[in-house]
């Protein structure tokens, strides 16, 4: 049996959790679309604002040495915040990837060192 007090209190979380969430949809930009683009070997994401911007897979973790065939194969999360390889096993935050974070902390150490 569910306390009363306690319903509310969670209905009032997911309210807030709803209501934070569109907040962000706003105001953080969203993938809309990403391809591989094998001629220069880049990722290239465009964004619900218009922008556009790429990488190459070699600095990021978990795609770096992919096969093309399988860097092509990546696609948009539904909410637009993340890309998404299947087969690679490989997902990245567009927020984290448009901070240049292509990997873990350790990752991004030897991505410096190279």
């Amino acid at each position: 049996m569910v306390n009363q007090a306690d319903e509310a209190q969670f209905l009032a979380a997911l309210r807030r959790a709803r209501d934070a969430a569109v907040q962000a949809a706003r105001i953080e930009p969203q993938a809309i679309d990403v391809s591989y683009d094998s001629q220069n070997h880049l990722i290239v994401v465009r964004l619900n604002n218009g922008a556009v911007f790429s990488f190459p897979p070699d600095i990021a973790q978990g795609i770096n040495g992919a096969a093309p065939e399988d860097l092509a194969m990546v696609e948009v999360t539904p909410s637009g915040t993340g890309l998404h390889w299947e087969k690679l096993d490989a997902d990245f935050t567009v927020s984290g990837l448009l901070n240049g974070i292509f990997g873990t902390r350790t990752w991004m150490m030897e991505l410096q060192e190279r």
